[in-house]
Order: structure tokens, then C-alpha cells, then sequence
């Protein structure tokens, strides 16, 4: 059997189908940004990223220090999708001969910057030689509150769909930053062209975990009732907030929030700026659900969008135009 006949979510189910959790300590196992873990009264949250040279990152326009700092900051967002914080992180490199010390230097650089800004520690880690590039696997250690984890499959009908920030905007600087690689290939003297559009280049090289949100969250005394990262692309990653909780979605196009910059670079290159939102992914903010009695507190906060509702399964997970009618909402992201 083929890997792309089932996919990525359908061979992660198949090896899950497996394991059988042997500790009672093991609260939450394979299905969730993170394994929830129980540990003197409290939980651990524990989570793991690999990052593979020419497969997630392209080192002709990616600076080492931004991917040490991305790198750590995709495991960080997953501890804030359980509704946590990470505390200590570990790092293993494969690195191939074209690499010297101080590459090695940038890159560590940029992975203790992201722990100093978010109070984690860099705990340890291994390192190997590699014959295909450099390899990078990250895992982070967080911590929660028992009463306080959250999960993808806590949501329930009538809930209200909310995102932090805004969408798009990583994948828009991805489309940039290739473009002008086939500039640079074709004429090594050409200057890029990016101004402007600084924003669409910070998203995607050096993004940022929303640790303020989860902060906004718990101060106002919000718990979610289910979260997600956005990592995969909203339709992505709202349909497995669906699957795991046994519910539909309908999600509101003109409510998903699109950064200026975002549909202007795609207005210049002839993309619609909603596909790069709902397919293009890696602008790890946060999806999540909570009571619709709980609007007006969410809306007070700020830099939250309500983008729709969950509604019963059998309603389906639809994204909604202004006009016309609703179209069924696909997992066309990242795989």
C-alpha cells in the first residue's frame, strides 16, 4: 500500500490502532498536538517536530538562526494548543559534511533566542552525521493545570469557532521568497524584490507561538473547549477539530482574518488570499472553541476573530461565502 493512499492522518491512525498504553500515567497518547502525562499532581505536556532540509525548509533563503528559531517555536505552539506552557526543550541534528562550527553556532543561536523570549530551558539533545542535509528534531516538555488541559475533541454544538491573529501571510511569504529564488537562479545579480513586505517574510522565517493569547485566555477566564494549532491550514486543521470531536463546522469566509499584506501579495501574483488562508498553513496560531455564552468576553479581548460555529456532524463542515452557496470544506494543506 501506497503512503499517499491513506495519507498522512490515515497512517498515523494506522500505527495508533497498535499502541496500547501500558502506564496509568499516560492520560493522552497519539491524536493531539501533545501526549498529556500525569506527573505529582499536575501534567506534563510532551511533543516532538522534524524539520528536513528540502522538504520543510530551503536553506538558499532561510538564515540558520531563523530556522534554529522556528524550529523550537512549532514545538512551543503545540504545548499552547493544549492550553499549557513549555518549559524544557531537546534538540538532535543530522548534520552533512558541507556544515561547519559556526553554522552550528547560527542555528543554536536562533533555538536559545526562541527559549530565552519564552522561558524555556535547552535541556540537551544528540547529534549524527547525515548523508542527505541537515536534519533537525525538536521535542518540548510543557506543563499544565489537570483541570485546565485541552483537547481537539472537546468541542460541542452551538460552540463558537475562534482564531487568533491572522491567516494567510506565512504562505504569501513562501510564494514570495521562491519567486524571487527563480529571479536569483536566472540572474545571481538581481537585487529581490521585497519590499513591503516584511511582514509575509517574518511569518513564514521566523514565526511566532502565541503565548499571549493563552495568557488573554486565562486571565479573563476562558478555558477552551477544544484547540488546535494552525499549522496545517485552517480547513486542515478545523476538520480535525470535527473528527475528534464528532462534530461539523461551519465556518464564515468573510469572518476568516487575512492580513492586508497578505491579500495585497496575492492580488500581485494572481492567488486568491482565502486559498493561502484555509490550505497554506505554518502560521501556528491558535483555532479554538469555546461556549457561545462566552461571545462577549472573547470579543473584549482583542486580536480574536469569531469565525464560525460548531454545529451537529451530520450538518457537515462547510465554509460559508456571503453569497451563494456553501462549499464543503477540504483538507488541501500540507502533507
Amino acid at each position: 500500500m501506497n503512503i499517499n493512499d491513506i495519507g498522512e492522518f490515515g497512517l498515523v491512525d494506522r500505527l495508533a490502532e497498535k499502541i496500547q498504553v501500558r502506564n496509568a500515567s499516560t492520560i493522552k497518547g497519539v491524536g493531539d498536538d501533545a501526549a498529556v502525562i500525569a506527573a505529582g499532581g499536575g501534567c506534563s505536556l510532551l511533543t516532538t517536530d522534524m524539520l528536513l532540509e528540502g522538504i520543510h525548509f530551503d536553506l538558499t533563503y532561510v538564515p540558520l538562526k531563523h530556522l534554529g528559531y522556528k524550529a523550537a517555536m512549532v514545538n512551543f505552539s503545540d504545548v499552547y494548543a493544549m492550553n499549557g506552557f513549555p518549559r524544557q526543550l531537546v534538540v538532535s541534528l543530522g548534520i552533512s559534511k558541507r556544515f561547519d562550527v559556526e553554522h552550528i553556532d547560527e542555528l543554536y543561536e536562533g533555538m536559545m533566542l526562541a527559549c530565552e523570549r519564552h522561558e524555556v530551558d535547552l535541556v540537551g539533545g544528540d547529534t549524527s552525521t547525515s548523508l542527505t542535509g541537515l536534519t533537525i528534531g525538536v521535542s518540548v516538555l510543557g506543563e499544565c493545570e489537570p483541570d485546565r488541559v485541552v483537547y481537539r475533541s472537546g468541542a460541542r454544538p452551538t460552540d463558537l469557532i475562534c482564531i487568533t491573529g491572522s491567516l494567510g501571510a506565512a504562505y504569501m511569504g513562501l510564494l514570495l521568497l521562491e519567486r524571487e529564488k527563480k529571479v536569483f537562479e536566472a540572474n545571481p545579480n538581481a537585487d529581490p524584490q521585497l519590499a513591503g513586505y516584511e511582514h509575509l517574510i517574518e511569518k513564514y522565517l521566523k514565526p511566532e507561538a502565541n503565548r499571549e493569547a493563552i495568557l488573554s485566555l486565562r486571565q479573563a477566564g476562558i478555558t477552551p473547549t477544544s484547540m488546535i494549532d494552525i499549522s496545517d491550514g485552517l480547513a486542515s486543521d478545523v476538520l480535525q477539530i470535527c473528527r475528534r470531536s464528532g462534530v461539523g463546522a461551519h465556518i464564515y469566509l468573510d469572518k476568516i482574518p487575512i492580513a492586508r499584506q497578505c491579500m495585497d501579495m496575492a492580488e500581485e501574483m494572481n492567488f486568491d488570499a482565502v486559498t493561502a488562508a484555509l490550505n497554506g498553513g505554518e502560521d501556528y496560531e491558535l483555532l479554538f472553541t469555546i461556549p457561545l455564552s462566552l461571545h462577549d468576553r472573547v470579543k473584549d479581548l482583542g486580536s480574536i476573530a469569531v469565525v464560525g460555529h460548531v454545529v451537529e456532524q451530520g450538518r457537515g463542515a462547510l465554509l460559508i461565502p456571503p453569497n451563494g452557496s456553501p462549499v464543503r470544506l477540504r483538507a488541501q494543506g500540507f502533507r
